[in-house]
């Protein structure tokens, strides 16, 4: 099954047009023609399945058959994950966490921070590939970036934590995840959390973990806390 996107539609549509550069793709590229269907997501949950009328590869207009809601994840995650220095690192890791099953994503601007500027578009567009490409129908939610302090002061609920390279007290972040539960994770960069910022985050209630006992770079440390929930949740 090929999955398309479109986050207007709702369960009150009854039909669609696509923009002019996917219309082209279905009809010029997947030959797709009026009576052939497809399938599309508006990101909430929903899975449509609808039935081309007009194949035009300027404006391939589709009438909705049917819909469906895709059971959610039975838990928030919520990755805070700082920028990385090459811009291709971290469109890897939001690639690879939409594929895993992921919230919820915000970059967050460390001490050691070495990149301060993202191209917000760029990236939501590598969520919604990679939320088509694995079939979900959940789009991740990408938020503005933020300072390190300022989101760590933020309210959450569920299970708070911090992995660090510093050598002081952790558990292992699999010993600690519970199942069925939310949970935030703050990933650092490369140069890892100033020890003020480590100190922030456990006197805002976070626990400071490990993911292993080799140093990972920021963005597979991303990806193997995101697996680990998603694993511990199976």
């Amino acid at each position: 099954m090929q999955l398309f996107y479109n986050p207007n539609l709702s369960t009150e549509s009854k039909s669609f047009v696509f923009d002019r550069e996917e219309s082209k793709h279905i009809v010029k590229v997947l030959r797709k023609k009026n009576g052939d269907n497809l399938f599309v997501t508006n990101g909430l949950g929903y899975l449509f399945k609808t039935e081309i009328t007009l194949a035009s590869d300027s404006k391939c207009t589709v009438a909705i058959v049917s819909f469906q809601r895709q059971e959610p994840l039975p838990y928030q995650l919520h990755l805070a994950v700082t920028p990385t220095k090459m811009n291709d690192r971290y469109e890897w890791f939001l690639e690879k966490a939409t594929e895993i099953g992921i919230t919820a994503i915000t970059p967050i601007i460390c001490d050691h921070s070495e990149r301060t500027q993202l191209k917000l578009d760029r990236m939501e567009k590598i969520l919604q590939s990679a939320m088509k490409q694995s079939l979900h129908c959940y789009l991740p939610k990408l938020h503005e970036p933020v300072s390190f302090k300022e989101f760590v002061k933020q309210n959450r609920d569920g299970q708070l934590f911090i992995a660090h390279c510093e050598e002081t007290d952790k558990k292992s972040l699999k010993s600690q995840l519970q199942t069925r539960t939310d949970v935030t994770i703050l990933i650092g960069p490369e140069g890892d959390f100033s020890t003020k910022e480590i100190q922030t985050a456990l006197e805002n209630k976070f626990v400071p973990v490990s993911l292993g006992n080799t140093r990972l770079r920021t963005e597979t440390a991303a990806v193997v806390a995101c697996h680990s929930v998603a694993f511990t949740n199976e």
